[in-house]
Formats: C-alpha cells, structure tokens, sequence
C-alpha cells in the first residue's frame, strides 16, 4: 500500500485494446486502433510519433474531451481500476482538474484573457476543494514560486498578455499541479520555449512530480526530452502503437523501421551534413480514411514485403529477454540493423566564397515615451529598448551562419534591420558593398530587397489564404524581374516546386490545403524565386515534426549547393545548428557574447552563456553525458539592461564586481573564435566539456560536475 491508502498492486491508469473514432458526414474515422498502456504510481509514460499519428486523442479520450463527434468504439479506459466510461457527468468535473490534469502546448489557449491569472490559478482549489479565498490565494502564489516565476504576488495580479509564453506556460503548469494531481498528461508543453526555459521547466516538472509520486504521460516529438523526462516510451504511428518499451530498451535497441526511421531524421551529436547526413522518412502519414492494409507503415518502409506485410492486422510482438518491450512488425528478427545504411540528404562539402555580408558596431534602438507621474518627475520621459548594441560580423557566400539565443536577444530584430522592415539606430550593414542600415525596405532597388529574403517561423501566417500557391510565386518572380512573359513564368513556378519537391499540380492549391511541412516548403520556394543571394531562415522547422525538420534542413542544403546561396540560420535548437551550420553567432540581451566556427563554439572554452544553452540541450542518446547548468532568474529588461557584462545576472561563473560595473573585453582565441567575458584566457581553457560522447573518456572532474547540477 502507498502512503495514501492506493493499492500499488492497482495501476493508476489502463488502457486496453482502446479503439477511438471521430464520426463525420463522410463516415467513421477510426483514429486510434487497439491501444494499450498501463501506468503505475509515479511511473512516467513518453508517446512519440509524427502529427496525426493519434497522441492527443488519446489524451483527449482519457480526460473524456474527445467532442461530440468523437468516442471510445472498443476497448475501456480504466482509472484506479474503474471503467471510465462507469463516471457520471459531476464524478468526471471533480475528477478532472483535481486527480487528472492536463498540460495543453498552447498556453494561451487554456488562459482566460479576461481573468487575472491569479482569479484563474484560485478557481482549482476554490472548486474542488471548497477552501476559503484566502488560501486558495496563498496556495496558488506558493506554487508560483514553487515554479520559478519571479514575483508571484505581481503575477497573480496580470492577465496573461501581460506576461511572457514562457511565464504562461508555467503559469499552465502551476495550475495543473495545484491540486497536486494522481495523473499528469502533458501534451508539448515545451514546445515553442527557448532551450534554458525548457530545462527548467522539465527540472521542476520532474522535482514536483517525484514530491507527490504523480504518474505522467508526455506527448512529444522531442526524444531527448522524452530520454530525461521518462522511464518507459510509446512509439505511435498512424493509430497504432508499433513499438513499446523502457526508454533504454527503445532507444538502444530499436526494433521497428519507424522507430529507426524517427531516430534518423534527428541531429544527434555524431551527425554531419555532409558525411553523416539525416535521413528524413519518406512519403507522409496516410490520412485514417487512406490507410494501407497490413502494416500502415509498409508505403514508406525500407523493408516491406509485398504479400506479407500488407495483409492483415499486424500484431504486437514479445522482444525476448526484454520483458515489456514490444514491436509491430513481421519482419523485425530479420532485419540487419548493423548493415542497415539508408542514403541521407548530404553532399559534397561546400568551400565558402568572399563576404557578401559584413556588420559592423550595428544598433538598433525603440524609443518609447514613459507618460507616468514618476517618469516625469525625474525627467525620464523618453525611454530606449537596446534590441542590439554593437552587432558585429559578416557572412560569406555558401555558407550557413547561425544565430543563436534565447527569446527576446535581439535575433529577429536584427533580421528584421537586414531585410529593410526596420532600420539601424547605428552602424554599417553592408551588403555586396552598399551600406543598407539606413535604407527601408520601400527605398532599396528590387535587386537588394530579392537580393536579401526570409522564410518565417510560420508559413501560414505569410501565405495569403486567398491566393493559390502558383500565384504567389509567380508574383514574385515578376516582381523582381526573374521572367515577365506569362508562359516563362508558369514554368518557373513548375521549377520551383520542382526544387522543393512539391508535386506540380499544388500550384492550384491554396493554402489551407496544405500541411505544415508542405506550407514550409511553399515559404521555402517563395523565399527562392527571386533568386536571392542570402536568405534569412527564422526558426523554419522549430514547429515542424521530426522527419518533416530532417526534409525541409536537406531541402535548404541542396537549394545552397544548387544556388551558392549565403543562408542565416536563425534558431534555437542547438542540436540542429551544431549539424547545419558553418559558423556561429550567440547573442545575449543584444549582445554577441559568442563567435567562431561551429566546432569551436560546441567545444570548450565557451562563454558561460554558451555553456549554459548547450547543458540545457535534450539529446535522444543514452550514451551521451552532459553537465547540467539551470540558468537562474528570467532574462533581464531591454528597457532597463544590467550594467558591466549583460549577463552578470543569472552568470554560474561570475567572478565578482568587475562583471557589474565594467563591459567585458573581447577574448580573441584565433581563427575567428571570440568570446566577451571578464574570465582570464586560462580559466577559459580549463573547462571542461559540456557533452560527452561515448568512447571520448572524461575526467573525474566533468564526472562529478554530470551527477550534480553546475552552480548551486
């Protein structure tokens, strides 16, 4: 028996042979066939696969939010050993919120814009527990700082506009842990956050979690996060789960093409774009209605028997000796993994050419203008964001240039300076030798404007709904003079999706026709068809799946390597700029704290900002080892920056005054490798690695410094 009284022989949840349909006027969709799981108390479940492959709806189905036209068509969803399907109306409104509660990825969607967050944060214990307002407020500011948001009590009083998507989303997670629930499903809850916030935020998840033995299950795409987070992983593809098992088991001995597939579409340490490329999976997830017989993945396998894998419902399968590990396939004792060399999407490495970009002591200031009583007694009226203070660097031809950092460290802002939509306070922006800093976009020659273009974050919201694919191409190929005559330009168009390998006929599509990916893929052309000579990329796969993020990085390669195209790659998963970039450029409150070559820059001596992004990188890698550094406190004001070194702040080295009042002097390490930071040159060499790859040996040092957290 548990502390509580719950019986441990009892599993917390069962799902059994659970089959879920969506009922349309086209017919039944069957969107989850035969799942099985079975949590205990304190056990924490990972699912995994591809968009549409079901995940949430089983999540939907066990908090019993599938909708009107949706519901369980076979098997049972048992909770404490009782059929959920037994609840009544008021027993499911108690019981969610209050012993099961659900992280949603966007938090916005599950805030009352209209509510403080305070009023929202009460509404749990007030209703569940009938407390007296009172502690319900003191219990819900608790759990603000139990998850490490600054100053709880202005917190409680903001709407949730007022506060960050980082603050929102834990704002989401104290309101799921308030009632310190029996069950805990989190459904991407980490998914646009930058890689610091995500760390801590999976940190006090996981603290929480271990405090009250809450039994979890995370829906991601991220399988490092699903190594930290997990003791046990299901790969679901299409409605099915087609592989189950501890996370090691799964992770180290992979016995489904799809799992295999998934792990090589991902940018693990030892990848290499060019001799070690990713290997995205290919075709797409059928859709419900269009799935094959036999094995629903046998269109896109590598190992498909025609005659055998498509007859039939594909059974699961014991793995022997590996009690609980379980696969979805007949050929799997088969298959020679060892001899298994899939062709990725690599190439010839490419030799950068001269510069044709060059930044010199760029800024760019917002002023705003304070009209408070207090502003206006100290003569303090005019205000200055400091977006970026002294951006210098350059980017040559045929190479990739990463830029790097947390939200709001200036990043986008300074595409936004290179692109004309803004335009410098300061500095020389030099691009094929004319300075633009000063020039918007409505004043630079169409020649500089397709000379320079961008594939955004999301594609959706730059393609007009309105518009057909063709169409939006072809405005753009007229527009920078690329073909004026119409039967040229209709077949540049063609071209173009032939380069982004999109079938032709999505040139009479409209956006809304498209899937994500394949949206990417049209921003992706769109950015291309004048023929540009650099092309900004903002986060272009941050929200895509992984064998989709493996298609679209190879896709832009091969455009380089086709057009000799200079790209900068703006981002921050470190683990796909570590594999696609040439050089990188880390920034910080908007400063460049970081530069050098990408080998230099994942190697040590880092800055202590770099060293702390790269310990908070999830790698999907059993074997690799990293130090763990938490990043305290939220990232400081632009309106009101710290004084000496930017990050002095929430720095694990900081060595002591000279980091608060004085700029920190630019180390120069060689070869273009530099570093802003008040270390002394040798205490820079001395660090010891953040990662560490099977095989490459460690000190006792790092050893110690991978079993406890950096800088406590």
């Amino acid at each position: 028996m548990t502390g509580n009284g719950e019986d441990d022989a009892v599993p917390i949840l069962e799902c059994r042979g659970l089959c879920i349909s969506y009922f349309t006027r086209a017919g039944e969709i069957p969107a989850v066939i035969d799942f099985d799981l079975t949590l205990r108390r304190g056990e924490s479940v990972g699912l995994v696969g591809e968009s549409g492959c079901g995940k949430s709806t089983v999540a939907m189905a066990i908090m019993r939010y599938l909708g009107k036209n949706g519901g369980i068509v076979g098997g049972e969803v048992r909770y404490k050993g009782r059929n959920m399907a037994d609840f009544g109306d008021e027993e499911l409104r108690q019981l969610r919120g209050n012993e099961i509660s659900m992280v949603y990825q966007e938090p916005m969607a599950s805030l009352n814009p209209s509510l403080t967050l305070g009023k929202q944060l009460m509404e749990v214990p007030l209703y569940h527990e009938q407390v007296a307002e009172k502690e319900a407020y003191d219990r819900a500011a608790k759990m603000l700082a139990d998850v490490k948001l600054p100053d709880p009590e202005r917190v409680m009083a903001a709407y949730p506009h007022q506060i960050s998507g980082g603050q929102q989303q834990r704002v989401v997670i104290a309101m799921a842990l308030l009632s310190n629930p029996t069950l805990l499903l989190l459904d991407e809850p980490t998914t646009a956050l930058d890689v610091t916030v995500e760390a801590g935020i999976i940190e006090l998840i996981g603290e929480i979690a271990e405090r009250f033995n809450t039994s979890m299950i995370y829906i991601s795409h991220n399988l490092g996060l699903i190594l930290e987070t997990c003791n046990r992983v299901n790969v679901m593809y299409s409605g099915q789960v087609v592989e189950e098992g501890s996370v090691k088991e799964v992770f180290d001995e992979m016995r489904h093409p799809y799992t295999k597939g998934l792990f090589g579409a991902i940018p693990l340490p030892g990848a290499d774009k060019t001799a070690r490329p990713l290997v995205p999976i290919r075709g797409q997830l059928p859709l419900p209605h269009e799935r094959p017989g036999g094995c629903y993945f046998g269109p896109r396998c590598d190992f498909f028997a025609e005659g055998r894998c498509d007859q039939g419902l594909i059974q699961m399968e014991g793995v022997a000796g590996e009690e609980g590990h379980r696969v979805r396939c007949l050929r799997w004792q088969e298959i020679d993994w060892a001899a298994y060399r899939p062709e990725g999407l690599g190439g010839e490495a490419l030799v950068p050419g001269q510069p044709v970009l060059k930044i010199e002591n760029m800024k760019k200031y917002y002023e705003i203008t304070d009209n408070s009583l207090a502003a206006m007694i100290k003569g303090e009226r005019v205000k200055y964001v400091k977006a970026n203070e002294n951006i210098s660097f350059d980017a040559r031809e045929c190479e990739t240039v990463a830029i790097v950092g947390e939200s709001g460290c200036g990043k986008s802002t300074f595409a936004k300076v290179l692109v004309g939509l803004e335009t410098a306070t300061e500095g020389e922006v030099i691009y094929r030798n004319h300075d633009v800093a000063q020039q918007p976009v409505q004043n630079r020659t169409p020649e500089q404007i397709g000379g320079v273009q961008m594939v955004f974050q999301n594609p959706f919201d730059t393609l007009n709904p309105s518009h057909t694919v063709g169409s939006q191409l072809a405005r753009v190929i007229r527009k920078f003079g690329v073909e004026t005559e119409p039967a040229k330009v209709r077949q540049r168009v063609l071209e173009l999706l032939d380069l982004v390998k999109l079938p032709r006929d999505f040139a009479k599509r409209r956006p809304r026709q498209l899937s994500g990916g394949q949206q990417q893929r049209v921003g992706i052309a769109r950015a291309f068809a004048g023929n540009p000579a650099m092309v900004v990329a903002d986060e272009p796969v941050s929200a895509l799946d992984v064998s989709v993020q493996a298609a679209v990085t190879g896709l832009l390669m091969d455009i380089q390597r086709s057009h000799r195209t200079t790209l900068l790659f703006i981002s921050h998963d470190l683990s796909l700029v570590r594999y696609l970039s040439d050089r990188v450029v880390v920034m910080y409150l908007g400063h460049i704290v970081e530069q050098g070559r990408t080998d230099e820059v994942f190697a040590p001596p880092y800055h202590p900002y770099t060293e702390a992004l790269l310990s908070a990188v999830p790698i999907a890698d059993t074997s690799v080892k990293r130090k763990r550094i938490i990043l305290e406190g939220a990232l400081p004001s632009v309106l009101d920056p710290p004084s000496g070194c930017p990050f002095h702040t929430r720095c694990h080295r900081k060595i002591g005054a000279v980091c608060e009042t004085q700029a920190p002097p630019i180390v120069d390490l060689g070869e273009g490798h530099r570093i802003a930071c008040h270390l002394p040159r040798d205490e820079l060499e001395k660090m010891e690695p953040v990662i560490v790859l099977a095989g490459e040996g460690q000190s006792e040092k790092a050893a110690a410094a991978e079993s406890s957290p950096a800088g406590d």
